[in-house]
């Protein structure tokens, strides 16, 4: 199972979708690993995929670097902070918290869909008529 797991979420990762949220809910479902657990095995399964990413995208030459520091710097400020609350927060407080956080990100994902859905359909319109 977990070979699987990790495949999965190493392709999503890869993609730049966050296989990290992909993974934390598969442990926590299918596994039934404890939120807090699943988290941190997801800041250890971050490490060498992300290593794997930056160089297969400095390859690419797709990083821009100036932009790269600046969230690196604050990236590593919010990460401690996020760590300090939630080693604090209760199990079933974090898992209604990262709840609520897929829920955000599935709405602006539809959102973005549609969105890109009625443009096209406008350009299409456009087209037709001339």
């Amino acid at each position: 199972m977990e070979i699987i797991f990790g495949f999965i979420a190493g392709i999503v990762s890869a993609l730049g979708m966050g296989g990290g949220t992909i993974l934390i809910l598969l442990l926590t479902i299918f596994m039934g690993i404890e939120q807090h657990v699943s988290q941190a095995t997801n800041l250890i399964f971050f490490v060498p995929t992300s290593i794997a990413a930056i160089i297969m995208n400095i390859k690419n030459k797709k990083i821009n670097w100036k932009i790269s520091k600046t969230i690196v710097i604050y990236g590593i400020i919010g990460a401690i902070i996020g760590s300090i609350i939630s080693i604090n927060l209760e199990t079933k407080i974090l898992k209604k918290v990262f709840g609520i956080f897929l829920f955000i990100i599935a709405f602006f994902q539809i959102y973005e869909i549609y969105t890109s859905y009625t443009k096209s359909k406008k350009t299409n319109n456009k087209n037709m008529k001339t």
